[in-house]
């Protein structure tokens, strides 16, 4: 499929659509994980930070499909969950480095009212919003005591609507907390930043492509949990001239619920029941028998997993295109498919591909013994910020696109079509050419941390 790239460029190649239906990048992608939303990863995005090009920005977003009016409880993050976004740098497989956000509720509307609000909200102090949560941001690194960086920290609450809370933007911002040692962080609701028609899964858009052109996500929300930390803090030694690449994975755990009438108790140890790394994979390459088991996984244990592996050498969707369109399927095993999921794509992997753009074998200070295939979204910190970036990424020659991170504006719907069919740089499959025929967000990101819209406030059915 991609050994053009090769020759052709000093980039990469890119895969993986999701399938399953009510599902998108990683929306209720489970069976056991679609029955508890609070803890649902849905995105995961890393990029160099386009307008403070010595930092990264990391965001993960939970809890999918938010419809606007859903009050009068709206949608809390979980106070018994850990919510962690993991750093790996030496290419283990294992967290060098974990960010993780717990919460706890201060509810005051007791006996008193169903009320979220019972009056309009310009501060996140105000006394007429009754409902906040806080939260404690610790960083986590392997053999060394946790560092907390933010130890009451306030989310922005869930955008209840004009009337309640007339500026929002303001809300987020008095929200977004400054780290020590530099950098920013911030809990907040935001419009989802995926975009895509999911009518792929009525036979591939119907059969014949008529059914594109409709963002299935415009008008909901998710809870985001971003962070914007300098490069040294993520990078192995902290030198990131030297070790430029890092691995990415946001995850969830939660403990067991002891249920009695009226009251649930969590009981036991954390356990992990959500993680994401690269988009769609486990929707696209997980068959749906080990689902749930992948959610549960470390990525250190990734490459002993022999049936998962084989489904990355031998995905299912092209065949379904050649069943429905009739486009050959590329021949397997498919190598590159690995190198991008579960190696990183780097001459050291002696994979098909043969450039260097984003494993960690690309770092000078690592063991290289210790080095195990794990599905991670990998980031070269050193590639420069594209001062146009384009959504198709490196098929369009911006080698700052998925799967080298992700930023927010990649398609990586449209990216993973072309890929998974065969299409290099400049050299698409026309037949599939337009896509899902969405091509952006409903609602345009921002320039400035956090970047992600400010929340829907409309019903989703009035959404256009």
């Amino acid at each position: 499929m991609l050994l053009a790239l090769g020759s052709a460029v000093a980039g990469a190649a890119l895969a993986g659509p999701g399938t399953g239906v009510g599902q998108a990048s990683s929306h209720r992608e489970a069976p056991l994980i679609a029955a508890d939303p609070q803890v649902d990863n849905t995105d995961l995005y890393a990029f160099t930070s386009p307008d403070k090009s010595d930092t990264v920005t990391l965001t993960a977003n939970w809890i999918p499909f938010q419809e606007p009016n859903g009050g009068p409880n709206f949608y809390p993050f979980a106070e018994d969950a850990h919510y962690d976004i993991n750093i790996d740098s030496q290419g283990t497989g294992k967290p060098d480095l974990t960010y993780r956000w717990t919460f706890r509720n201060e509810d005051l509307r007791g006996e008193k009212t169903f009320l979220y609000n019972n009056g309009v909200v310009n501060n996140l102090n105000d006394k007429t919003l009754l409902f906040r949560q806080h939260y404690c941001l610790q960083e986590i690194r392997a053999g060394k005591k946790p560092v907390t960086l933010v130890a009451d920290g306030i989310a922005t609450p869930s955008n209840v609507g004009k009337a309640s809370m007339p500026n929002y933007g303001r809300l987020r911002n008095q929200a977004t907390q400054k780290l020590p040692g530099g950098g920013q962080t911030v809990a907040t609701q935001a419009a989802d930043p995926f975009f895509l028609d999911l009518r792929v899964f009525d036979l591939l858009y119907g059969g014949d492509l008529s059914e594109t052109g409709h963002n299935t996500l415009n008008g909901y929300n998710v809870n985001t949990l971003s962070i914007q930390v300098p490069k040294s803090k993520l990078a192995y030694k902290g030198n990131a001239k030297r070790n430029p690449v890092i691995g990415v994975w946001s995850s969830t755990e939660r403990r067991t619920m002891q249920l009695s009438p009226g009251k649930q108790t969590p009981t036991g140890k954390y356990v992990q029941v959500s993680r994401l790394g690269n988009p769609l994979v486990n929707e696209a390459v997980v068959p749906a028998g080990l689902k749930n088991a992948f959610n549960a996984l470390p990525p250190s244990e990734d490459h002993n997993q022999p049936k998962v592996v084989a489904k990355v050498l031998d995905p299912e969707l092209p065949k379904l295109i050649q069943g429905i369109y009739g486009i050959p399927a590329p021949a397997t095993p498919r190598k590159d498919l690995q190198e991008i999921f579960l190696t990183g794509i780097a001459k050291a992997t002696n994979g098909p591909l043969a450039v260097d753009l984003n494993s960690q074998l690309m770092n000078l200070d690592i063991n290289k013994k210790r080095f195990v295939p794990a599905e991670e979204l990998r980031l070269n910190m050193s590639t420069p910020v594209t001062a146009n970036p384009d959504r198709l990424g490196v098929l369009n020659g911006d080698f700052q696109g998925f799967p080298n991170g992700r930023r927010m504006g990649d398609d990586v719907i449209d990216i993973a079509i072309q890929a998974l069919e065969g299409a290099t740089p400049g050299h698409l499959i026309q037949a599939l050419a337009a896509g899902d025929g969405v091509n952006g967000p409903g609602a345009p990101f921002g320039t400035t941390f956090p970047y992600v819209a400010l929340p829907y406030t409309g019903s989703v059915n009035q959404a256009g």
